[in-house]
């Protein structure tokens, strides 16, 4: 039977299902079969349990792997009954089927929030032995001094116990941020001498969305963008006239105003479409109450939503006041910020030594994607992102700042970017906003560029205009070290994106070409495509410099390498010019790094099928089990790499840029929010382990030798972004 962690409330309102997240989130990434189990759910349909569909989308987990038990009503007759016995056998016969496709089910306990919370944490005891599952017992510490929330911690310890709990961890969750450190130094650890966690209440959590506050009151929306993941911070009622209620309007407002207070509305909207005034996240209009059909004209287009109640105002500012912010509603906010307080607060590594996990077997690919946020986030990085003034590049900084993955400078005009992302509803704190024109440090970057350009003719005149172009300034900052890598190309072509760093970041020692990979997530392992976006027709030793960074990345990424040289002749079996190309190739890989496995030519199905590649290269270390895939030219690898993506489902994370002395990062035009946030942590990534930055950050350094001059960049960059 598959292991079984219990997650239990011991107190109301505790966040369970925070951790329940987060131990998700973990355990995914540390074994190879996870499960979730919700023995009884709070709604009439076990079917359409919020929390349990939001784990079903996070981490891909289909219905054997992922259930409802009972409905809380069922459970409530059941228990009036005296069949408690019934309760069990139907939850255990649950766990049961559930364990032959799973080696670790999280089982998330009930709220507490029923009239007698006594009978439910008798319940979710007798589950969590029933099903043989430790548990992990949550703690709320909301609205709790620190020395009531220690006892609290004591009673769970001690009531658990006496039920006879296998008692995995203590979690204290949403205590006061001034409290935290106290807490942790007051509360015991128990008999095990492990320590309690202690997690504090995050307002990015707390906050209700637009979306959670109109389905809570079932409202509709009338007008203005449909925009449900905005942020309430507050709740304003327009009661006054409209320039005292400007006075007090603040971003992130929700806004609640009679229907026919035409002067309010407007000058709502007026003050979202200008930079000097806060936006609201959304307006509720009160008491069945219609503008004027010329007030609705103005209000569709308003970068926010607008919804209408029935009730009256006073009302609908107490039903707004009790809607609570719920982990699974499923915002990618804020199941980033849940994530980023979970790795920041739990030591990993010393709960999953409590947790003796089989080893992985299977690396799949969202596996793949969440451990790349892990690794950026284990040695953090400072990483820029020079396009600003592109939404989804905002999201994305969001999405990474509540993750706590690595330090963040977005480039442009302040201004520019805080409107935008104003409107958009997008939070910037904590991320660092520089505009090349301005900055202090253009200065000195137009010095230094005007040096190492000198020879092209480049004086400090031009070479100030250059710096104000956010692609030279951010790659610049990657050269002098204030930040450790860069990522661009959502809004610019791959040639502006490499040009500057080719110019003068430079390639490493004996490396002579900027090649790329993709790396290609299949169902249970992952593969590394080089070069399918970069160099059109490699050269004998171009193609070898690809296949030797690309190693490197693979080992990079955890892939063992084992390389297969690409070609359409396997062994002795073809000649031709192609064919002797690799062939050469080959063997100037294997002299410059004889310990790497590396074969060629090879044909693609010689190198992946073990069948084929017995009869067509038996005793081969590679054929059959290649890791790596080095193409002999673009035209092959870049329409290998889309047909495999297409007919397989393979996910493609790329291009990752190799062979620069530090990470620059490119991305498609038609990149996802996804896309940038997974491009920067490959990043981060790439960061840690490049050549050390040539001066402390925020330092520019005195003036170094120009290096040699690059190689132009390669047409087919330029043509293919």
């Amino acid at each position: 039977m598959a292991k079984g962690i219990y997650v239990s409330a011991t107190t109301p309102g505790s966040g369970k299902s925070l951790i329940a997240l987060g131990l998700a989130d973990t355990l995914h990434r540390h074994a190879d079969r996870i499960g979730f189990f919700k023995p009884v759910v709070n709604g009439h349909d076990v079917a359409s349990d919020p929390m349990v569909a939001l784990m079903k989308s996070r981490f891909n987990l289909d219905d054997d792997r992922c259930r409802g038990g009972l409905t809380f009503p069922e459970v409530r007759s059941l228990l009036a009954e005296g069949k408690r016995e019934e309760i069990d056998s139907r939850c255990v016969e649950i766990f049961a089927e559930m364990s032959r496709h799973c080696d670790v089910v999280i089982v998330e306990g009930t709220d507490l929030t029923g009239q007698d919370a006594a009978v439910e944490f008798d319940l979710n005891a007798r589950l969590a032995n029933n099903l043989a599952a430790a548990v992990v017992a949550v703690v709320g510490a909301k609205g709790r001094t620190v020395a009531e929330t220690v006892d609290a911690v004591e009673v769970a310890r001690k009531e658990l116990v006496a039920e006879r709990c296998t008692l995995l961890a203590i979690m204290v969750n949403r205590a006061d941020p001034e409290d935290l450190e106290a807490i942790a130094a007051a509360v015991r650890p128990g008999a095990s001498g492990r320590p309690v966690y202690v997690l504090p209440e995050l307002e990015e959590i707390a906050r209700p969305t637009t979306g959670e506050v109109a389905a809570a009151m079932g409202i509709g929306q009338v007008a203005g963008l449909a925009d449900l993941e905005r942020d309430v911070r507050s709740v304003k009622v327009a009661a006054m006239s409209v320039a005292n209620f400007l006075h007090v309007l603040d971003d992130g407002a929700l806004v609640i105003v009679p229907g026919d207070r035409a002067d309010v509305l407007v000058a709502c909207l007026a003050s979202s479409f200008s930079p000097e005034f806060p936006v609201p996240s959304a307006l509720i209009l009160t008491g069945g109450l219609a503008p004027d059909p010329t007030i609705y004209s103005l209000l569709a287009q308003a970068p926010f939503p607008i919804f209408a109640a029935p009730d009256d105002t006073y009302v609908t500012a107490k039903r707004v006041s009790e809607v609570r912010s719920e982990i699974w509603s499923g915002h990618r906010r804020k199941v980033a910020s849940a994530l980023g307080l979970w790795a920041r607060r739990v030591d990993e590594a010393e709960l999953l030594e409590r947790l003796h996990l089989p080893r992985l077997e299977r690396m799949t690919p969202l596996r793949f994607l969440h451990d790349l946020i892990e690794r950026a986030r284990s040695e953090r990085r400072h990483i820029v992102l020079p396009e600003g003034t592109d939404v989804r590049i905002l999201r994305a900084a969001e999405i990474l700042r509540r993750r706590d993955v690595c330090e963040l400078t977005v480039l442009g005009r302040e201004s520019d970017v805080r409107e935008l992302a104003s409107t958009q509803g997008i939070d910037l704190t904590g991320i660092n906003i520089i505009d090349p024109a301005t900055s202090e440090l253009r200065q000195g970057f137009a010095e230094k560029y005007a040096e190492l350009r000198a020879h092209k003719g480049v004086d400090l005149a031009k070479a100030l205009e250059v710096m104000q172009d956010e692609s030279y300034f951010g790659t610049m900052m990657v050269q002098l070290g204030v930040v450790d890598g860069m990522v661009s190309g959502a809004a610019h072509t791959t040639a502006h994106t490499i040009r500057p760093a080719l110019e003068f970041v430079k390639t490493r020692d004996g490396v002579k070409i900027v090649s790329s990979v993709f790396l290609m997530l299949m169902p249970d392992r992952v593969l590394v495509y080089g070069d399918c976006a970069v160099n059109p027709e490699p050269n004998v030793e171009q193609l070898a410099d690809i296949a030797l960074a690309s190693a490197e990345t693979a080992a990079q990424f955890g892939v063992e390498p084992r390389v297969a040289m690409l070609s359409y002749s396997t062994g002795g079996s073809g000649a031709g010019e192609a064919v002797d190309a690799v062939r050469q190739a080959t063997e100037l890989v294997r002299s410059r790094r004889p310990d790497l496995a590396v074969e060629g030519p090879i044909q693609y199905d010689a190198a992946v099928d073990a069948a084929i590649a017995e009869s067509k290269m038996p005793g081969s270390t590679v054929a059959g089990q290649a890791t790596v895939f080095i193409f002999p030219d673009l035209n092959t690898g870049n329409n290998t790499y889309k047909a495999v993506q297409q007919s397989s489902g393979a996910v493609a994370v790329g291009p990752v840029l190799q062979g620069l002395r530090k990470p620059v990062n490119d991305l498609s035009r038609g990149c996802t929010v996804e896309d940038i946030v997974n491009t920067v942590a490959i990043t981060a990534i790439q960061a840690q382990s490049a050549e050390p930055a040539a001066a402390e950050p925020a330092a520019v350094p005195a003036a170094a030798e120009p290096a040699a001059e690059p190689a132009a960049v390669p047409a087919s960059a330029a043509a293919r972004a």
